[in-house]
């Protein structure tokens, strides 16, 4: 499906963004290993989190869902049963990476796989600390590519030191360190998201944090309630759009805060963004607050390595906020997004030089020249969620028709992303 994007004289409402993906994951991965029910409200309705719910269903745990509500009724560590079916993740590398650590634990045998992007994503770095802590895992090509065979059980404890800077490796070990007898430790050079963290030591685990250390010792977890804030990354798209077109005033309500997520909200302030945060709680250990993002005249930045794990997402509509701040925007350390749903880097270069952008690649980042009038063109999302909403945004500020294709890759992870678009103003329709 493509979708048809024209240019904005400006956009103004109040939104309330879909929950967040992250946390829905945890929250529901988290959920089954506890001993009883948890109940999830503002549950992400990602196909991600659905490929999720799915794999753990057949794994032998009950979740059912209402409108409101959605409850997984936890099995604790050791109820779950082996799959009669290969486990799809589908597109989801969150879901893949995590339940390969559940399945470590597990003495029965699992097979994962997902779709063809997924299948060319590396799995080693998660693999391979697995396998030190005593599970039997093989996969494809020098054991790197899915689908990925475990036979789990009997698990020791390690010390890890992160090679590569993943929530998703990092959240892998600390699921599978519940079942070891004793303690685990992660350590992180860069701290990545730490979803993880919070919602094990709100269920109860057994985990001490210190600097860039984290350990986990073999624990039960204590069913509780969960409310998924709003998603970072969807709302980042929202307050790129009021900070670039003029006369334009965004609110988004009720967004978590984490500031391991929030780091595409400095950039942007950086860059003299008119964007105001107001936190307003606490929920499950998640700060949750509201963002208001006005127009703005902006400057140009640089990014590099050490910021990366607080704003990876955000990398593609950082770009084209790029496009339009005074100066020459550097991304350093970014390599990581070359192995992502698509070659992020090159995707978004490539596509927004098609509508008039001076973007240059280097092997991990990208130089964006600033203050370039984009034109409407028929742009690629190559598939990716990332790059479709941001094309789309790139569409609003451009001069003429945009068209996006493969523009229903949007339903992996904010599924209501145009229909929002709709509200605050935007014209985004079928082709």
């Amino acid at each position: 499906m493509n979708r048809k994007i024209q240019p904005a004289a400006k956009l103004s409402g109040t939104i309330e963004v879909p929950g967040d993906k992250s946390i829905s994951h945890r929250a529901l991965i988290l959920g089954s290993l506890c001993e009883g029910d948890v109940p999830i409200s503002n549950l992400s309705s990602a196909a991600d989190c659905a490929a999720t719910v799915s794999c753990l269903r057949n794994l032998g745990i009950n979740i059912t869902a209402t409108k409101d509500m959605t409850i997984v009724r936890g099995k604790g560590l050791h109820g779950f049963k082996e799959s009669s079916d290969i486990l799809d993740a589908q597109n989801s590398g969150t879901t893949m990476r995590l339940l390969t650590g559940l399945a470590a634990g597990q003495p029965f045998y699992s097979v994962l796989t997902g779709d063809n992007s997924l299948r060319r994503r590396p799995m080693k770095r998660v693999i391979a600390p697995l396998r030190q802590m005593g599970a039997h895992i093989l996969a494809r090509n020098n054991n790197n590519d899915p689908p990925i065979t475990v036979l789990g059980g009997n698990l020791c404890s390690i010390y890890y030191s992160m090679p590569v800077a993943s929530a998703q490796v990092k959240s892998a070990v600390l699921i599978a360190a519940l079942y070891c007898a004793d303690s685990t430790t992660v350590f992180e050079e860069f701290p990545t998201r730490d979803h993880t963290e919070r919602m094990l030591d709100y269920f109860g685990a057994d985990i001490t944090l210190s600097q860039n250390e984290i350990t986990v010792a073999g624990s039960d977890l204590k069913p509780r309630e969960i409310f998924v804030p709003g998603d970072i990354s969807s709302a980042v798209y929202f307050v790129a759009a009021g900070i670039l077109l003029p006369d334009s005033r965004i609110e988004i309500k009720n967004v978590g805060l984490n500031e391991t997520r929030t780091g595409a909200l400095d950039v942007l302030m950086e860059m003299g963004a008119n964007v105001e945060i107001a936190k307003t709680g606490i929920r499950n250990g998640e700060p949750v607050g509201d963002i208001i993002a006005g127009y703005s005249r902006l400057r140009a930045v640089q990014i590099g390595l050490e910021r990366i794990p607080s704003l990876v997402d955000e990398i593609p509509i950082l770009a084209l906020v790029a496009t339009q701040a005074e100066g020459t925007t550097v991304i350093s350390g970014a390599g990581e997004l070359r192995f992502k749903e698509s070659d992020r880097l090159a995707g978004i270069a490539s596509q927004l030089r098609l509508m008039g952008a001076s973007i240059r690649e280097s092997p991990d980042g990208l130089e964006i020249d600033g203050k370039f009038p984009l034109s409407g063109a028929a742009v690629e999302s190559f598939a990716d969620h990332r790059l479709a909403m941001t094309l789309s945004i790139a569409g609003l500020i451009a001069d003429g028709e945009t068209v996006v294709r493969n523009a229903e890759s949007v339903t992996i992870s904010f599924p209501e992303f145009y229909d929002m678009l709709k509200l605050i103003g935007g014209i985004c329709e079928n082709q």
